[in-house]
């Protein structure tokens, strides 16, 4: 979870902030049309409830826990390698990549992602290594969706043609800013020109699979600058732009700069009119915007990250990775919430020793299972229709759940809010204003569902006991 991820993967710094409040939320965020494998479009099917689950495809998030330097904004779970360890982190990765799978219900993989950290520091036979364990233990189609997040230095740019080789074919290049003195603001470690460098590189070798991330609300940004910007990056980008605000994290050096007068940043009415202009700029360049970070053309939407946000099973392997899937042997109707350990030294010794690092594992109850597809549902433009809503949720529909609600029809009179014969979804102008919306939601849910009449007390999470994990 770092997963484009908010993380796009993983972590996310444009939706943490949506957490910050409800539990379901923070959970929901660790850390993305309908996924297509083989040309074929995956039908959902209800875990529990009597009906045959979806086990066999899920995604897999890897986790390259270095980087070369931590950049002052970023609290993400990244270190700093003390030695060159690519063995072993290669080893332990392929070991429990192997765990994992054999432990979950899935045969088949539809789509895999490289983030971190720095996983363009990883060299192209880690790679390769890893997708060749996945594909002797389930299904890869050739078809399927392998990201890697690129930072755009020269190094990185000199290995994209190996990355191909060894299986990746889409790119998600970290380019945060064309501005060099902003880059340095932001302790990046490539320049613009070797950003525009790479994305013109990642065209050359996957055309229309390049995504490039791009960040707003930095030190002394303006709305005007922004633009500009914005105009610039669209000259040269591929079809799928994501966009992330500057978010000042408790600990960072970015934040105790802020906090010490040593730089400022923009005000929350001034980010909010960067993030329109963007979502503007972007729709007039044939971009549609699928998800509130997210925007496509040419149906470059990452399938990845739709998977997470359609509540799909995701397998999560590395230091600090978070899974989501069915385990084998315990009945197979109760969704696992899964944390590898987050310390690489500590990860790898746990690997070593019983096959994987996971740290800790939650059943998820219904209701958590429900707070976690609408949180995640309500990221995309096409919201939550009624059929994916029934799916999880077989005895109460869409209506049932928010449609008597004072404060659900405050939102829907208000615009921001729309619940129709399509499902639940937000407006133009209410997704934009998602943190504000999500808890009203959370809070019918979790009143209608716990004094619905299929409340199941014994299906309320509670962590397993790590020390029998298998």
């Amino acid at each position: 979870m770092r997963s484009d991820e908010w993380r796009k993967k993983e972590m996310n710094p444009v939706t943490r902030s949506i957490g910050l409040t409800f539990p379901a939320v923070r959970r929901a965020l660790c850390p993305a049309p309908r996924l297509v494998s083989g040309g074929q479009v995956i039908e959902d099917v209800p875990e529990g409830s009597g009906s045959p689950p979806l086990t066999g495809q899920a995604s897999l998030y890897v986790h390259w826990p270095y980087c070369l330097r931590r950049c002052p904004y970023c609290n993400f779970n990244k270190y700093i390698p003390r030695e060159d360890n690519h063995r072993i982190m290669t080893e332990c990765l392929q070991r429990e990549a192997e765990t994992l799978l054999q432990l979950s219900q899935a045969s088949s993989i539809t789509s895999v992602f490289f983030g971190g950290g720095t996983p363009s520091l990883a060299h192209p036979s880690t790679i390769a290594g890893i997708l060749e364990t996945v594909s002797r233990q389930v299904n890869l189609p050739d078809e399927a969706e392998v990201t890697l997040e690129v930072n755009p230095t020269p190094a990185a740019m000199s290995k994209l043609k190996d990355y191909c080789r060894a299986g990746v074919n889409r790119f998600s290049i970290g380019v945060q800013s064309l501005q060099d003195d902003d880059l340095k603001i932001l302790g990046r470690d490539h320049s613009s020109l070797q950003a525009l460098r790479t994305i013109e590189e990642a065209q050359r070798l996957c055309p229309g699979r390049v995504s490039v991330d791009v960040m707003f609300g930095r030190p002394k940004q303006s709305v005007e600058s922004w633009e500009e910007e914005l105009s610039e990056l669209l000259r040269v980008c591929d079809d799928h732009v994501s966009l992330y605000q500057l978010t000042l994290e408790r600990g960072t050096q970015m934040f105790k700069m802020v906090q010490r007068g040593e730089v400022t940043v923009p005000a929350e009415d001034v980010t909010a009119e960067m993030y329109q202009c963007a979502r503007r700029t972007l729709h007039q360049k044939g971009f549609l915007q699928y998800e509130v970070s997210n925007f496509a053309r040419n149906n470059a939407a990452s399938h990845h990250n739709v998977s997470y946000w359609k509540g799909r099973q995701y397998i999560g392997i590395g230091p600090g990775a978070h899974g989501r899937f069915l385990p084998l042997g315990e009945g197979g109707v109760s969704r696992e919430a899964r944390t590898q350990t987050l310390e690489p030294d500590m990860w790898i010794r746990e690997v070593r020793q019983n096959g994987h690092g996971t740290r800790r594992r939650v059943q998820l109850s219904h209701l958590e299972l429900l707070e976690e597809v609408l949180v995640m549902g309500m990221r995309m433009t096409e919201g939550i229709d009624h059929k994916h809503w029934e799916v999880f949720s077989p005895q109460m529909g869409l209506h049932e759940v928010f449609g008597a609600s004072t404060d659900v029809q405050e939102l829907l009179q208000s615009g921001q809010l729309i619940l129709d014969e399509r499902g639940l979804r937000c407006s133009w102008d209410g997704l934009a204003l998602l943190d504000s919306i999500l808890p009203s939601l959370l809070v019918e849910l979790q009143t209608q569902i716990l004094q619905g009449p299929q409340r199941d007390h014994s299906a309320d999470a509670q962590p397993l006991k790590t020390s029998n994990l298998q």
